[in-house]
């Protein structure tokens, strides 16, 4: 267990924290842990019928309340919906990100998702999470004990890769008695549900979270779950400390 107890998430959108993993950011806060939920873009093109400006406003504070909710901070990249880009400037965004929060154990998106911002996303922040405490790779005062933090991918869309073809996460977490208040968090992103119901053809914005949930859960005998792969490359730490917490 990390003495530096700080999770960050750091997904393409607002909302898709709380969609992915949700659940366990709530066993998380409960464990004393410090909160915090980044998105790489204010979700500037989640909508049908208002400017970039406007939604990009409600939906940032729409995240501001979900992570207050989980005593929280919210951060936010300012990167562009559709053009999230792993380039140089953007990857310095996240490292100094990294750097004033100086995590121990992040989640961002599947390197294999259905949309290009999630994955590059993930490129983003894997480079940042092991970079980021090399003293040269920003100006921002590098905190103490800052170092490679715990990794993990969260379950993709649906369960599947962008082919349509089963994943199978090997870190299952029974979120069942968290599973109202990952509800109530996931409420907060009011904007969405039309956006989903225009643009994906999909409604029941909380129903299709508590589905992909029952999937997981069925896997292991419980009635909801959210699933991870951990990234266990040279020099990231190998043991699974979310199934230590909380596994099965």
């Amino acid at each position: 267990m990390p003495d530096n107890q700080t999770v960050l998430t750091l997904l393409a959108h607002p909302d898709d924290a709380e969609f992915l993993c949700g659940g366990t950011l709530c066993k998380l806060a409960d464990a004393g842990w410090e909160i915090h939920i980044a998105s790489m873009t204010p979700g500037d093109c989640g909508t049908m019928d208002r400017t970039r400006w406007e939604i990009s406003a409600v939906r940032t504070n729409e995240n501001r309340k979900s992570a207050q909710m989980l005593l929280g901070e919210y951060h936010c990249l300012d990167e562009r919906d559709i053009y999230v880009c792993y380039d140089k400037p953007t990857l310095q965004k996240a490292v100094d990100l990294f750097r004033r929060v100086a995590p121990t154990l992040v989640f961002t998106h599947a390197p294999k998702d259905y949309m290009m911002d999630h994955e590059m996303t993930s490129l983003i922040c894997r480079a940042a999470s092991f970079g980021f405490g090399a003293p040269n790779t920003s100006d921002v005062p590098l905190k103490e004990g800052s170092g490679v933090p715990y990794l993990y991918y969260c379950d993709p869309l649906g369960g599947t890769d962008p082919y349509g073809n089963p994943v199978s996460p090997p870190t299952v977490i029974d979120i069942s008695s968290d599973i109202d208040r990952k509800a109530d968090l996931l409420a907060c992103h009011e904007s969405q549900r039309e956006w989903l119901r225009a643009h994906h053809g999909m409604d029941e914005y909380i129903e299709s979270m508590k589905r992909q949930n029952a999937m997981r859960g069925k896997q292991i005998g419980v009635e909801y779950a959210e699933a991870f792969t951990q990234h266990r490359g040279h020099p990231y730490p190998g043991d699974d400390v979310l199934k230590d917490m909380f596994g099965q």
